[in-house]
This record gives structure tokens, sequence and C-alpha cells, in this order.
């Protein structure tokens, strides 16, 4: 009886160890099965965080290049991936590391994203910029452009200036005295000298040219200029001698032999057009006040 119970619990225990043999080897081959699994998983992983680093390294690399972005967060960005590729070569597939690389990535991806944003706006500042730039310097080539042909109207003035300080202190000029401006009026072909202002229709202009010994004979032009009392050219039968922008009533041409010689002339206005007051004679030569007189008118 003792036997057949030893005998028993022999084939107990040893269903019992064959028992949890099986169970170890099922545990051991769904062990197995699982870190497959996660070893397969963690293959992908690997090369999607591979691909996604070298692109992003790539385009570092692009702004680098393009001097776009700051230099220094371009360096340190570059050196962190660089060591996230090599610690990923060397992955061991632990679960903790392989969040703690994603966590890193995301926040390079963050960096990254912050450095395209700093690079875009760059670019805008730099168009702004350039766009103010050629502005500018449209402007200053317009400045350049003006100032130029404003130094060479300039040296042209000043040259003609200088020949003309030239030519005066070179000419001689007429030496005149006794000028003397009078008024007349015409009735029935007579004429007859008045002071009274509705009835002049001549006014006269006299003056006498001084001796000369240095001139045998030239042709000499002088120019009368009648002035009313508001300082304005009175005409000559309507009509004005502009020269050189001078306004004079009358010209006279004679020929000067070197003597003393009177000079008169006389222009014709509308009986009843002037007003009393105080009139003036000037007597020019080549643009040169020689002589000036006043009258009065009543």
């Amino acid at each position: 009886m003792d036997s057949q119970d030893t005998k028993i619990n022999y084939k107990i225990i040893l269903a019992a160890m064959v028992a949890v043999v099986v169970g170890i080897l099922i545990a051991f081959y769904y062990s197995h099965v699982q870190s497959e699994t996660k070893i397969s998983f963690l293959e992908e992983e690997k090369v999607i965080l591979v691909k996604d680093l070298t692109l992003m390294k790539a385009e570092i690399d692009r702004l680098s290049t393009a001097n776009e972005i700051n230099e220094i967060e371009l360096q340190d960005s570059k050196y962190k991936i660089e060591q996230l590729l090599d610690s990923v070569g060397s992955l061991n597939f632990n679960i903790a590391k392989l969040r703690e690389y994603k966590k890193e990535f995301r926040q390079m991806e963050l960096l990254h994203d912050s450095l395209k944003l700093k690079n875009n706006s760059l670019r805008y500042n730099n168009s702004v910029l350039a766009q103010k730039y050629n502005e500018t310097k449209a402007k200053i080539d317009n400045l350049e452009n003006e100032s130029a042909s404003l130094a060479e109207a300039e040296a042209i003035l000043i040259q003609q200036n200088k020949r003309l300080n030239e030519e005066l202190k070179i000419k001689s000029y007429l030496r005149m005295q006794e000028a003397e401006g009078i008024s007349y009026r015409v009735r029935n072909g007579s004429i007859t000298s008045t002071n009274k202002a509705s009835t002049v229709s001549r006014l006269k202009g006299c003056v006498t040219i001084v001796n000369d010994f240095n001139v045998i004979h030239e042709e000499k032009t002088i120019y009368f200029q009648f002035l009313d009392p508001n300082k304005k050219v009175l005409e000559h039968n309507s009509t004005s001698i502009n020269v050189s922008g001078n306004i004079y009533s009358k010209k006279v041409m004679f020929d000067y032999n070197g003597e003393n010689i009177p000079i008169c002339d006389n222009i014709q206005v509308a009986e009843g057009t002037l007003k009393p007051g105080i009139y003036t004679l000037n007597i020019f030569e080549n643009q040169k006040l020689l002589q000036s007189t006043e009258f009065v008118l009543k």
C-alpha cells in the first residue's frame, strides 16, 4: 500500500514538474515574441527618426550656407542633431530612451520651426531694406545728376562773369555831362516847351559827350531811358527797346570823333497819358549807366 502511494506521489510530482517546465517554455516563447515585436517597432522608429534628423540637418546646412539666420543657433542645432544621429546609431532599443530621444527630437523640431520663422522674418526685412536702399540710391543718383548740372551751369556763369568783368575793365566808356530832360506839347505843328503833364506829347533827352583825344572816329550807341513817377519805362510810340533784358525808351546812334558833341533825341507819347510827378532820364552805354537826371511835370 505504501509502495503504491509512493508511486502515485512520484507521478504527481513528475506531472507538476512537467507542467512547470511547459509553463516556463510557454512564458519564454511569448516573452520572446513580444521582444521581437518591440525590437521590430523600435527598428521602424529608428529608421523614421534617422530620416527626420537627416532632413533637418540638410535644411540647417542649407540655411547656414545661405547665411539667412543666426550662425550661433545654427551651429548649436547642427551639433545637437549630429549627437542624436550618433546616439540613434547605437540605440539599444530601450523604451525609456526612445521616449527621451523622441521628446528631444520634438524640441529640436520646435527649435527648427522657430529658426525657419526667424529666417522668413529676416528675408522679409531684407527685401524691405533692399527696396528702401534702391529708392534711396535712385534719389541720390538724381541729386548727384542735378548737382552736376548745377555745378556745370555755375561754372559757365562764373566764366561768363569773369569774361564780362575783363571786358568792363578794358572797355573805355564815353564821358558825359549836362544831361537834361525836357517836355513839349504840339499844337497845330508848333512845338512848345511845357511842364503840364496832361498836355505833354513829347519828351526830349539831351547830354553833352566830353572830348576824348584817344578817339579819332568811332560809331557810338547810347540808350535813353525815360521813367515815370512809378519808375515804369516810357515807350516811344508804344515801342520799347530790349537789350539783354534791360528795357530802354530810345536807341541813339552817332559818329564820334573825340570832340565835345551835344546829343539830343526825343520820344513821342500819347497826349493826356502822363501824370504829374517826378520823371527820370537815364543814359546808358553797353548796359552801363553813365548819366541820370530828373525833371518835374505838374
